[in-house]
């Protein structure tokens, strides 16, 4: 844990992080760019190290989209080779989760995902499950539509089998059966790199989320960025459609 924590009148409750940029971090530096997804990692974790000890309660980290599996085969095949190290890992941080009470979950599609990590992955959300301070969502896989037409085949199943009728559906319904059920939805999203889109990312949960865009590179995100955010979120005024 670290000290001198900065200390913010209003703290969002759930942050979402696009991490956009790698790729170009390694190109202005002439490597490959699997090299910037490495750093990316680095980062990921860094970051959410930080946000846990200023906090905040929720996480969603953008890790890979289900249109991530239309890039080169090389750089799909690092991205999962980075992620299985990234698990493998985890046992060398058991004693900080402890300390941080850091429940690890992947949000997103499974089927795609090769056998070994899906292992991984699921050895990760088990041995996590216990901790209830903070809540690390890692979007694997992951589209924001697919979230929600998952969501629709389990609400039509369930009037298919007589467990409840359309007139039941309601958008509680939708929420609780995508992938952050029970969670409260983003209170603010980041987007680094220059981008300004959501690209596909938590495409039902941002309805009445704040945006908070950079043209950082995710590979040189810093503590002092999300300090930045925090102090900018302070001053929103969130009126939710009222006055």
């Amino acid at each position: 844990m670290r000290d001198n924590i900065p200390k913010f009148d209003v703290l969002p409750e759930h942050i979402g992080f696009i991490m956009d940029g790698n790729g170009r971090w390694a190109k202005n530096r002439g490597l490959e760019r699997s090299a910037g997804h490495r750093e990316g990692a680095k980062t990921f974790r860094k970051i959410g190290e930080y946000c846990a000890d200023v906090g905040i309660k929720y996480m969603t980290f953008y890790a890979f989209s289900t249109e991530n599996w239309n890039r080169p085969k090389s750089e799909v095949l690092a991205l999962m080779k980075l992620f299985k190290e990234y698990l493998n890992e985890g046992d060398e941080r058991i004693a900080e989760n402890d300390i941080r009470q850091m429940r690890l979950k992947f949000i997103g599609e499974r089927e795609g995902l090769p056998k070994d990590l899906l292992k991984l992955i699921e050895k990760a959300e088990r041995e996590s499950a216990k901790y209830d301070k903070v809540t690390v969502n890692i979007a694997l896989n992951y589209g924001g539509r697919a979230e929600i037409t998952h969501a629709v085949k389990e609400i039509a199943e369930k009037v298919k089998n007589g467990e409840m009728s359309i007139d039941d559906i309601s958008e509680k319904t939708i929420s609780d059966n995508i992938y952050t059920a029970g969670q409260p939805d983003p209170d603010i999203i980041v987007r680094p790199s220059g981008e300004y889109r959501l690209s596909n990312f938590m495409t039902w949960q941002s309805a009445y989320s704040e945006f908070w865009y950079s043209d950082i590179l995710w590979p040189d995100f810093t503590e002092e960025d999300v300090n930045r955010i925090l102090d900018d979120y302070q001053k929103r005024n969130r009126r939710f459609g009222g006055v």
